[in-house]
């Protein structure tokens, strides 16, 4: 992880730590902090172009990808009830259409 999104990840992972993930298999684990990280900085204030410009870096490095990732785990997953409440908390679309 670069130096700049692992100081993130420590700080905004704290704001997570309710979160049961460690009860989940690791896949879904994963996704479950990847996509906590993602839709936090989505929902973030881009007041300035610098603040734009890191906000935009670490969706698109976070973000990307998991659109597909939460589909396929649904499916997975699909006959386990407890995985699949928490993955319906989730978007199933969050990134634009030409990236996916």
């Amino acid at each position: 992880m670069k130096p700049l999104l692992a100081s993130a990840f420590m700080v905004v992972s704290a704001s997570f730590a309710e979160e049961p993930a460690a009860t989940f298999p690791q896949d879904v684990a994963s996704y479950i902090e990847r996509r906590n990280l993602c839709d936090h900085f989505r929902g973030e204030d881009p007041y300035d172009e610098e603040r734009r410009a890191f906000l935009e870096k670490n969706i698109l490095e976070l973000c990307t990808g998991t659109d597909r990732q939460l589909a396929a785990l649904k499916q997975k997953y699909s006959s386990n009830c407890a995985i699949m409440a928490k993955l319906e908390q989730y978007e199933p679309e969050i990134e634009p259409r030409e990236q996916q």
